[in-house]
């Protein structure tokens, strides 16, 4: 290590459930960039120091794995990995929030991959500011912690000195946001390049698909819900789904939205959407007969209600994710 240059120490929390190979794959991505660096012959550039921290016997967070430029002074940056299960064992949570928060005190950028962000809220640093989480898990994050400004919609939302990531595989874009902020751009698109990976341009909205709530113990909703799954690309009109529902309308606007979180005419939109999705992707039809097939009559309306709530044109959509097929 040059003795000159400026350390940037990161330290990636390894808490229970962690998802491991998102620890390592971190700890890859922030040494792979030093040693661009060098070979780019970049000498005025950072040092990103990686430090593993976890739970002793005790129940104390303290430092496993150092990367080989020696031990951290302080940490500059804490990350908390996805978790494909519980964030956090109830008995871990007390030593982990009071790392978390002590870090953050002092001045530590402290960030999270997908289900890490319900322990940040948990120490109260997410009150009041934007964040993100895996988008399915974005309304349990949301009625959780009301004070959150959550967007499930968001693949990484950098709120300064608090960073949160989306998906599970999200800990990719992470790493990148880190390096771009302590080391350049360019050497962004040299991690990129050397991982394979997309630099930018994502967003949750891309890859989230549309999961009806139906345990919700309401069997009147529920059996027009089962009708709507069979019917959403004929012509349907408010009457007609309170008639399904056995309701009279006000009764059924009320206990509609109760029941699924949406109001009918959202609900039959979103359902509509994820069948002009999956044609997209397992079809070569046209776009306008998809538009059609899904109950729009006007193509050009379809496409910019898809790119609103998608985030990306039917066609643009199409390059990305389908697979071709049938006509």
């Amino acid at each position: 290590m040059n003795p000159a240059a400026k350390v940037i120490d990161i330290g990636i929390l390894d808490y229970p459930g962690a998802q491991v190979s998102a620890l390592h794959g971190l700890t890859d991505m922030f040494l792979v960039a030093n040693r661009l660096c060098a070979e780019q012959g970049l000498t005025g550039t950072p040092i990103l120091r990686v430090s593993h921290w976890g739970l002793d016997a005790g129940g104390q967070v303290t430092r496993g794995f150092t990367s080989p430029d020696g031990a951290p002074r302080s940490l500059d940056v804490v990350i908390l990995p996805p978790s494909l299960g519980d964030p956090v064992w109830p008995d871990a949570r007390d030593p982990l929030l009071r790392f978390l928060k002590s870090l953050h005190s002092k001045g530590a950028v402290i960030s999270s991959v997908c289900a890490g962000a319900f322990l940040l809220a948990e120490a109260g640093l997410l009150d009041g500011r934007p964040a993100t989480t895996h988008w399915s898990l974005a309304e349990e994050l949301q009625a959780r912690f009301p004070e959150i400004a959550v967007d499930g919609d968001k693949l990484v939302i950098d709120d300064g000195d608090i960073i949160t990531a989306g998906g599970v595989m999200a800990w990719v874009e992470m790493g990148l946001k880190i390096i771009e902020r302590f080391i350049s751009p360019a050497i962004v698109l040299s991690v990129a390049q050397f991982f394979l990976v997309d630099p930018a341009g994502r967003e949750q909205r891309f890859y989230s698909a549309f999961a009806p709530k139906l345990a919700h113990g309401d069997a009147a909703i529920l059996k027009l819900q089962h009708w709507l799954q069979r019917h959403a690309m004929k012509k349907i009109t408010l009457p007609q789904m309170a008639e399904q529902a056995g309701l009279g309308e006000r009764t059924f606007l009320r206990r509609f939205q109760h029941a699924t979180g949406h109001n009918p005419t959202r609900y039959l939109q979103l359902l509509r959407l994820a069948k002009a999705r999956e044609m997209l992707e397992l079809t070569r039809r046209p776009i306008e007969q998809i538009a059609h097939r899904i109950g729009y009559e006007d193509p050009g309306a379809f496409a910019k209600l898809f790119q609103s709530q998608i985030g990306l044109t039917p066609s643009e959509y199409r390059k990305r994710f389908g697979v071709g097929g049938k006509q």
